[in-house]
């Protein structure tokens, strides 16, 4: 198995370029990031260059967070503010030659909430297929995101093939479907198909993969038997340096 690092997570306290070498330095196949857009790309892509790995995923912004924004894709209104975060992440992922844009939905509900964010996914879809960039849509658990759009992985199949564009594809968490759908492995089964990239953590506290409610171990190895062969997501909240919780990569 090969695995990245989310730097979102995963030593967070440094400046982005810091974190990608540690990230080299700690055995890591590759990274990834939430939202990268106050380091300047020039500093990103220097790292990603002495280190040899790819930035594989980033997000588009969330919006205005002090108003509790989580997202802006499926809030009807708010298209313009949607599509320019759309365009910014499409030319930062541009610049860094990062396949993946994870595009974020928002506290939304309703008819008229899907059809803005159908519209906005087939304009993300367009936009971004000039770069052989793939968008991905992540289901957040209820606990964690109350109010989020997009919740569970059918709902997530649904929209995929209302929108029917070939590259956009599912980010399967195994932490959300673990805490939202639970058997985990039997829903990665059913919608492999239309997964783009594969993240995990602990189930319940979004920690390291060495303990909770998902045997990882038996799901790296279902993955692998899969066929599947990108590096997965370690997308967990270390509850002390990153360095000290990293046991499970050497056994991984």
């Amino acid at each position: 198995m090969e695995f990245s690092a989310n730097l979102g997570f995963l030593w967070n306290e440094l400046p982005l370029p810091d974190a990608i070498v540690a990230a080299k330095d700690a055995g890591f196949d590759a990274v990834e990031c939430h939202w990268p857009y106050d380091v300047p790309a020039d500093e990103v892509r220097a790292a990603l260059k002495q280190t040899g790995l790819r930035m594989l995923g980033l997000n588009t912004r969330r919006g205005n967070i002090s108003n509790g924004d989580n997202g802006l894709c499926a809030i009807p209104g708010r298209e313009t503010e949607a599509r320019a975060a759309i365009d910014e992440a499409i030319a930062y992922a541009r610049a860094i030659d990062t396949p993946n844009i994870h595009v974020m939905a928002g506290f939304a509900e309703g008819k008229e909430a899907l059809s803005t964010f159908v519209k906005n996914l087939r304009y993300a879809c367009d936009t971004a297929a000039a770069d052989g960039i793939t968008i991905l849509i992540e289901p957040l658990n209820p606990y964690d995101a109350p109010g989020y759009f997009l919740s569970d992985t059918q709902q997530a199949g649904e929209i995929i093939a209302e929108v029917g564009k070939a590259n956009l594809k599912l980010m399967f968490d195994c932490y959300h479907v673990g805490r939202t759908e639970g058997d985990v492995l039997g829903r990665l089964r059913k919608c492999l198909p239309l997964v783009g990239h594969i993240q995990f953590a602990s189930v319940p506290d979004r920690g390291a993969p060495d303990h909770g409610e998902v045997d990882y171990k038996t799901v790296f190895a279902e993955i692998a038997a899969l066929g599947w062969s990108h590096p997965l997501g370690a997308e967990y909240k270390p509850v002390e340096k990153t360095e000290a919780t990293l046991g499970w990569l050497a056994s991984a």
